[in-house]
């Protein structure tokens, strides 16, 4: 296929352009600046210039491609309102890619974020919530994964709050950064609470296959790391960069506060037994002990 990737040069799309290429697929890439679109030609993709709010540049981009694989977001969510502004630009990204699709049967394949349940790991068949930080999300990729009733193969990869390579990205990354402005390695409330995690690339591979053979209208889970206690997350964290390790208040962690607070182990369970995933790479632990002082 060719592909139209957005959000190809951050951490999980790097992964996804070097996994579609791997795999006999050509790459166009939504390239927002001159260093983008080296980075995307590096890598052996094709650039096409414009940013996510760019939405006839998105259309372009779809309608060239044989199926489009959607991961860009704002770099800019340090607050409240940048994040929900970022969650915007994403809704009206997917609305406008989703849009110029209808009626081609081609694989449209978004991000998202895996659910939390009391109680016990989510699955793939739970519902994303529908209140909290990102819950304009939600209703985002609902409506996106709705266009399979339009002729548009679309489906969702859940990713969850950790997806990580050589020690680096989301929400642990963001709680190393976090100990390195402040020289404590934090966590929020006792830290028996857990994140589920995955590495960049066994992620990529699921994005893939989605791409490839997902029926439309659904979810699956890119979760190796059920659930980490986020207490041995800062543990690893304390212990690498030379720094003590104690609870913090839940506002140190910005508008992401809230949902650090929180357990949500995931379960993969029927994304592996459906779409045959299996990740192969480290796991969060023992990525983490990449990072340096």
């Amino acid at each position: 296929m060719h592909v139209f990737v957005t959000g190809g040069t951050g951490t999980i799309g790097t992964a996804v352009i070097a996994e579609l290429l791997t795999h006999g697929h050509t790459v166009l890439g939504l390239a927002r600046s001159d260093a983008s679109a080296t980075a995307l030609t590096t890598a052996g993709a094709e650039p096409l210039r414009g940013s996510l709010t760019d939405l006839d540049v998105l259309r372009d981009g779809a309608t060239r491609a044989d199926g489009v694989i959607s991961l860009a977001f704002s770099r800019d969510y340090g607050s409240a309102e940048a994040l929900e502004q970022g969650l915007a630009e994403e809704r009206d990204a997917m609305a406008a890619l989703g849009a110029a699709l209808i009626g081609t049967d081609k694989p449209l394949v978004t991000v998202s974020g895996t659910p939390w349940v009391t109680g016990r790991p989510s699955t793939e068949a739970d519902p994303l919530p529908t209140e909290g930080p990102v819950a304009s999300r939600a209703v985002a990729v609902t409506d996106l994964l709705a266009l399979s009733s339009q002729g548009v193969r679309t489906s969702a990869v859940r990713m969850p709050r950790t997806v990580h390579e050589d020690g680096q990205g989301g929400f642990a990354g963001l709680l190393t950064d976090a100990a390195r402005r402040s020289g404590i390695a934090g966590y929020p409330g006792d830290g028996e609470q857990r994140w589920p995690a995955v590495h960049a690339r066994d992620a990529a591979a699921l994005f893939r296959l989605a791409l490839e053979s997902a029926p439309g209208g659904t979810a699956w889970h890119a979760v190796a790391d059920e659930g980490d206690r986020v207490l041995d997350i800062a543990t690893v964290v304390g212990r690498r960069l030379g720094l003590p390790v104690q609870s913090v208040p839940d506002e140190t962690f910005g508008p992401f506060g809230p949902i650090f607070a929180m357990d949500q182990p995931s379960s993969s369970a029927h994304t592996r037994q459906a779409l045959g995933w299996e990740p192969t790479h480290p796991s969060l632990l023992e990525d983490l002990e990449a990072l340096q002082p």
